[in-house]
């Protein structure tokens, strides 16, 4: 195989987390009678992590508020941890990937938008028996993707030259994210976003599902 370590997003690329990010936003949406979103609506509003997220879902007016949204989010955040696994499921075939590629020696780790405790969470939930060279999440002060510095971070810490790292996600900031961090992208179209939008992003390649991408990483 051409890359030593391949680096997953995690929410829409290895976890579809829509039904519980929506129940959380909903439930603080409901508390203060604002309108409550779809789960497409909500598709189109993840990524760019929970203040991002509250933010889109917020009447214009309300998500200008600083210290409104702020509130918000430390709500949100309340709730989802006390309901962060109710609906979340890995995608099909997920979990025996990550398995095989470990049999095969390559390295795997997640890079997520999503707040660290949460990340830990749900990886150590689903995937418990994967060995994951960094689970990194979302931590404060850190810039969030498509800053590059969480990529950069991983491949310091396992002393992987970037030509030989790929970044597979979901959505238009993984593949800058993976364009920042000068390694090669693969979007997934089963997650959050159309295929289109990772396209326009710059991936060079789009997969339909979990057995496209195997077939891609080992023929």
């Amino acid at each position: 195989m051409k890359y030593e370590i391949i680096i997953f997003d995690l929410d829409g690329t290895l976890l579809n987390t829509i039904g519980d990010l929506a129940a959380s936003v909903d439930y603080v949406m409901r508390s203060r009678n604002l309108p409550e979103h779809t789960d497409a609506e909500y598709r189109q509003m993840v990524g760019g992590g929970i203040k991002r997220l509250v933010e889109r879902a917020l009447p214009a007016h309300l998500a200008a508020d600083e210290a409104y949204v702020e509130e918000c989010v430390a709500q949100f955040r309340r709730y989802y941890v006390d309901n962060i696994d109710r609906h979340t499921i890995p995608y099909e075939g997920m979990p025996e990937l990550l398995r095989r590629l470990r049999a095969e020696g390559v390295m795997v780790a997640v890079a997520s938008n999503k707040f660290q405790h949460g990340t830990d969470r749900l990886i150590a939930k689903f995937f418990g028996d994967i060995d994951f060279v960094a689970v990194e999440g979302n931590r404060e002060g850190a810039p969030l993707k498509p800053d590059p510095m969480i990529v950069r971070n991983i491949l310091a810490k396992t002393a992987v030259e970037p030509s030989r790292a790929l970044m597979v996600g979901d959505s238009a900031i993984d593949i800058r994210t993976a364009q920042a961090a000068g390694i090669d992208s693969v979007g997934v179209a089963w997650g959050f976003r159309f295929a289109e939008e990772l396209y326009d992003a710059g991936a060079t390649r789009v997969v339909t599902d979990v057995a496209e991408l195997e077939k891609l990483l080992f023929d």
